[in-house]
C-alpha cells in the first residue's frame, strides 16, 4: 500500500540580516535567514508536513513549538520526528520531491546535491530518492520577487 503526503512551509526573510541561512539541513549563508522561532528552513519544514500528512499526523507546529519551549530550533531534530512517525506506523520513505520558490538565494547544483545528502540521511534514503528544483516562479509572487522562499514537498511512503 501507498501513502501520498504534501506539505507547504514558507518565511519571510528577516529584516537584520542576522540570522544565517540554511535550506535542506545546509547553511546557505550565515547572514539574510528567514524569519522563524526555529532555524526557518522551510524545504524541511514543508517536508516535515508532507511526511505528516501521509502518516496521518498534524502541521510542523504541533511538534515543533513545545521542542522551540526547550530551545529546540534545528529543523533537522524536527525532521527525525517526521521519520520516526513512518517507521511507527509500519512504513518507509519511497521518495521525496521538492519546489522552492525563491528570487534569492541563487542555489549551485552541488549545494542541492549537499542538501539530498543531508535530507537523505535523516530520512534513511538515497539520495537518488529525492528530487529538489528550484524557480523564480518568474517574479509573480513575493517570494518571486525576493520577499521570503516558499517551499513545497510530496512524499510516498510504501508498507517496510
Amino acid at each position: 500500500m501507498v501513502r501520498v503526503g504534501f506539505g507547504t512551509d514558507s518565511h519571510r526573510f528577516e529584516k537584520e540580516f542576522s540570522k544565517p541561512l540554511l535550506l535542506g539541513g545546509i547553511k546557505i549563508s550565515d547572514s539574510g535567514g528567514l524569519s522563524a522561532n526555529s532555524d526557518g528552513d522551510v524545504i524541511l519544514h514543508a517536508l516535515f508536513n508532507a511526511i505528516s500528512q501521509a502518516c496521518g499526523g498534524h502541521s510542523l507546529g504541533y511538534y515543533a513549538d513545545p521542542l522551540f519551549k526547550k530551545g529546540i530550533t534545528d529543523s533537522k531534530e524536527y525532521l527525525k520526528i517526521a521519520a520516526k512517525m513512518v517507521n511507527d506506523i509500519g512504513y518507509r520513505i519511497n521518495n521525496v520531491g521538492i519546489m522552492v520558490e525563491a528570487k534569492k538565494p541563487v542555489i549551485k547544483i552541488e549545494t542541492v546535491e549537499q542538501m539530498k545528502d543531508a535530507i537523505s540521511q535523516i530520512l534513511d534514503v538515497s539520495p537518488s530518492d529525492i528530487g529538489i528544483t528550484f524557480t523564480s516562479g518568474e517574479g509573480l509572487t513575493s517570494f518571486g520577487r525576493g520577499d521570503g522562499i516558499l517551499a513545497q514537498a510530496i512524499v510516498s511512503i510504501v508498507k517496510a
